[in-house]
């Protein structure tokens, strides 16, 4: 795949429905598990909301189409991303580790050296793909989800070279 079959912007306030819907997409294999993605609960006003409030995201197109997306927050030492998105249809074609060397350049351009995501312990192809990008489990925790169900989530951390 050449660079030029895609690219990668900063997304905006404006572009909160284009996130949403990717992500939408993307999450959908996820509503089938027990618990189900929190993602597929969230609205396009409370992802609009957290864009006015910080977080930032960042959107791949490939061919004229949205087609993936994830989400940001620079911290104090780090920058954490959650709702790593790829729709279905075009999986397989590098851009999750695209949209995630993107997201490491602009870390460094905010000199943060580590990046944190945390993964479900039992979707072992995401942390696969993670470790292939360097990051490694720091912690493992339970989360209590609704209706006495539990959750096993693996924090992964990244460190980039010094800013």
């Amino acid at each position: 795949m050449q660079q030029q079959d895609y690219s990668i912007i900063l997304a905006g306030l404006e572009d909160s429905q284009i996130i949403y819907d990717v992500t939408m997409m993307a999450y959908e294999e996820y509503r089938q598990e027990i618990p189900p993605s929190s993602a597929l609960d969230e609205t396009v006003e409370q992802m609009q909301t957290a864009l006015a409030d910080g977080q930032e995201a960042l959107l791949l197109t490939y061919q004229q189409r949205p087609s993936a997306a994830v989400r940001f927050t620079v911290e104090e030492d780090y920058l954490y991303f959650s709702r790593l998105a790829v729709i279905p249809e075009v999986r397989g074609k590098g851009f999750a580790k695209a949209i995630l060397h993107k997201l490491e350049s602009y870390a460094e351009t905010k000199n943060v050296t580590e990046i944190r995501c945390k993964v479900r312990a039992s979707v072992p192809r995401n942390i696969s793909l993670y470790q292939s990008l360097g990051y490694q489990i720091v912690s493992e925790e339970i989360m209590a989800k609704p209706n006495s169900v539990q959750l096993r989530v693996v924090t992964m951390s990244k460190q980039l070279a010094s800013a």
